[in-house]
Order: structure tokens, then sequence, then C-alpha cells
């Protein structure tokens, strides 16, 4: 008969694992629990917490100017990045996958994996000044191909900031996201293309009804990693419009950020990160309950 480690005989595995449970609390549980608490202050840092209730939130979403537009902004750049990366990389590692060579499908997941060494900021920076600036790539190619009139400050005209923004990245293809796709696709059992193959099933057929159902563990977790870092993200922002020009690129995330330092309203700002954190909280919940795991999906065949 098979036993089980009692509490007892286990607790030095327990003691193993409290240093970490400690940090987390410190440094994740404990300042999450500090911005609800919060959030229900009006202070600055350094100064007396004055009680007001819900009139942080109140303010922000019936009040503040830049709540509308901020969260248009957040919803379609986030929708943008979910198609592209739920479509480009997994495109690109099955491609990988398909080349019979093993030699050459490491040295192509290779290339594409070296340029994340590269600091994420400095890749920005030569989008926002060597190609989207008004002497970029972009307009000298519209100059020398004749459409002058075309070209424009792309990241300060209020009609393309928000578009332009979302291009950064071209061809959106990121080493981490090939390596989780190009891993799915290994996993998947040769007896699966074998029978594939005797059905006839090849091509972008077998692509589309049994590929990507078998990789739909990797989609749920791309899709919500771009999911939270959309909703919470402004570093991009911050470093290239600042929210400008006017609010026309503002997210909620930046503007948590400048209140809680550019203006020390920490209860506004606290408040603000806490419906960003039921917004992702609540779409994780929708996540496991409606969007199924290959798993899943097998364990209910």
């Amino acid at each position: 008969m098979q036993t089980y480690p009692t509490v007892r005989s286990s607790f030095p595995l327990y003691l193993l694992v409290l240093p970490t449970l400690f940090l987390l609390a410190v440094f994740s549980f404990l300042p999450v629990l500090m911005a609800f608490y919060n959030s229900f202050f009006e202070y600055e840092v350094g100064g007396e917490r004055t009680w007001v209730g819900f009139q942080n939130y109140i303010d922000y979403l019936t009040a503040d100017p830049t709540t509308v537009i901020s969260f248009v902004n957040m919803g379609l750049l986030t929708l943008i990045a979910i198609v592209i990366r739920l479509t480009a990389p997994l495109i690109v590692a099955k491609l990988i996958h398909t080349l019979p060579n093993e030699r050459h499908r490491y040295l192509y997941r290779l290339a594409f994996l070296i340029p994340t060494v590269v600091p994420v900021v400095a890749v920005q920076l030569v989008w926002g000044s060597l190609i989207l600036g008004e002497t970029g790539l972009v307009n000298s190619v519209l100059e020398n191909m004749g459409y002058e009139t075309l070209t424009r400050g792309w990241l300060s005209d209020p009609n393309t900031a928000l578009i332009a923004l979302a291009c950064i990245g071209l061809p959106w293809i990121t080493g981490f996201e090939v390596l989780i796709y190009y891993a799915g696709l290994s996993n998947i059992p040769e007896s699966v293309h074998e029978a594939a193959k005797l059905d006839s099933a090849v091509g972008l057929k077998k692509f589309l009804l049994i590929d990507i159902p078998l990789v739909l563990s990797q989609i749920k977790l791309i899709f919500m990693l771009v999911l939270i870092n959309g909703i919470q993200g402004f570093e991009l922002i911050f470093i290239l419009t600042q929210g400008g020009p006017g609010f026309e690129t503002y997210v909620p995330g930046l503007w948590m950020y400048e209140n809680a330092f550019s203006f020390q309203k920490m209860g506004y700002a606290s408040s603000i990160g806490v419906l960003l954190f039921v917004i992702i909280f609540a779409f994780t919940l929708f996540n496991m309950k409606y969007f199924k795991s290959a798993e899943e999906i097998q364990g209910q065949g």
C-alpha cells in the first residue's frame, strides 16, 4: 500500500519554502494590500492620510478627463498586440519546425533569440528617433518614392501617434514567443503527424486543424502575458510620447505613474492601480474558465 509523507516528516521541506514565501509576502502581497488600503485615502508621500472612502474611484471614473481616452487607447493597443503575438510568432515557429534539418532549426531559433539580449529601451529609442522620427527611415523612404506629402512626425501627429506606437517592433516576432510556440509544436506526438498524413491533412489544413488545437496551452499563455502587459504597461509610451500629443497616447498605467511620482497623489494613483488589478484579475478568471488548453480538450475527448 502506498504511503504518503506526513506533515511532521515533511516539516524540513516547509522550512525551505518559508524564505521564498516571506519575500513574496513582503515584496509582492504586501504592496498589493497597501495599494488597496491607500486607495481610500488622500495623501502625499510623507504627509498625513485623509480618509475619502471611494471618492478617488468616483473622481477617476466620472470626472477625470483622461479616463475614457486612456482606456480606449489601452484597449486598442492591447487588441492589436494580441492579434499580432498570437499569429506572427506562431507562423514563424511553424516554419522553423518544418525544416528537415535539426541543425538548421537550431540556428534559426538562435537567430531569433539573439535580439532579446538588446535592452528594450534601446530598441524603443531606435524606433522613436531613427525610424519614426521626422528625419527617420519611414519619411526618407516616402520622400525617395515621391510621396513627400505623406511624411510627418509619426509620433507627434495626433492622427498617427497611436498606430505608430502599435507598429513599433515590426515584424513583431520575438525570440521568447517563437520558442514557446516551437516547444508546443515539438511536443506534438509523431503518431499525430503520421495519422494526419494518412488522412491527407497536410500543409495549411494540418496547421489549422491539428497543430493550432494542440498548442492551445502555449496560445493561452501568450494571450495572458500580452493582455497583462497591455493593461498595466506604459514604458514604451513614457519613453517616446509621454502620453502626447495631448492625451492621444495616454494609457491608465502612465496616468497612475504621473499621479504617484509627478503630482504626489498617492491615494489617487493607488485607486487607478487597484482598478487595473481588478480588470486583469477578471480577465484571468475568464481565461481560466472559458479558454481551454490542449490538455483539457484532450481530456474531454
